[in-house]
């Protein structure tokens, strides 16, 4: 109130009615051009693409039309998002019901394999497994999909942190890791998704190459990585 009494204060001794308290006044009084429809007709502002004049309420027009577009580009986006994480979800059934028909371990390894290229269209795919974890379920074929290993051998010490936190990493990786993970075909990744492979990354990792940079950025939602990731290390223990 002390502020609205000083502003009249100052309007009263200038005899002038500031910027300020005019758009005070229509603020606090919006149906001001309701009582005094036909000043809308009177009113003009100078167009934003030249010297002529357009109505206020054509310009309020021109400001609704830019505000609907916004909108409408957001719907867009936001239903694209909704068809690719309706793309993904289905892609995670699918997946779920080949491991369910896996008839041994090493099937299950080749049905991973297959459903992550085919279905996920990826580019590369390396799982390391560690043999402390999986006893008995030691798959000796030479896969180049497929890489044993144990938590505490050298080659996995790049990865330490990683096996650590035990959480899905999108984005560049270390040399060492990819340079492990991928071997001489290190210059056609642009980024990877790796995914730890149960509780506390205990039964290995999951790694999934892109020649495209923003296939797996780091920003991106990891939920869905998650579940494949859950999916995965659930069948290879089953």
């Amino acid at each position: 109130m002390s502020s609205q009494r000083t502003q009249r204060s100052k309007t009263k001794a200038s005899g002038v009615i500031s910027d300020e308290a005019v758009a005070h006044y229509l603020d606090s009084h919006p149906e001001f051009f309701e009582r005094h429809a036909l000043l809308l007709g009177k009113l003009h502002l100078p167009h934003q693409a030249g010297s002529s004049a357009v109505s206020l309420i054509e310009r309020q027009v021109g400001i609704l039309r830019q505000r609907n577009r916004k909108l409408e580009n957001q719907l867009r986006e936001l239903t694209a998002i909704a068809h690719s994480n309706e793309e993904v979800s289905e892609k995670i059934h699918q997946l779920c019901r080949r491991l369910i028909h896996a008839a041994d371990f090493g099937h299950t390894v080749d049905l991973i394999e297959a459903s992550l290229r085919q279905d996920f269209n990826t580019d590369q795919i390396v799982m390391v497994l560690f043999r402390d974890q999986l006893t008995g379920k030691d798959d000796n074929r030479e896969l180049r999909f497929l890489r044993w290993s144990s938590s505490d051998a050298s080659e996995m010490k790049p990865f330490a942190t990683f096996l650590k936190n035990a959480e899905p990493r999108c984005g560049q990786i270390r040399d060492a890791q990819r340079d492990y993970l991928f071997g001489d075909e290190t210059n056609e990744i642009a980024s990877v998704a790796m995914l730890p492979l149960g509780p506390g990354s205990e039964i290995g990792l999951l790694a999934i190459s892109s020649a495209d940079a923003q296939r797996f950025h780091p920003a991106m939602s990891t939920d869905f990585l998650s579940r494949i990731g859950e999916l995965v290390s659930a069948a290879l223990t089953r």
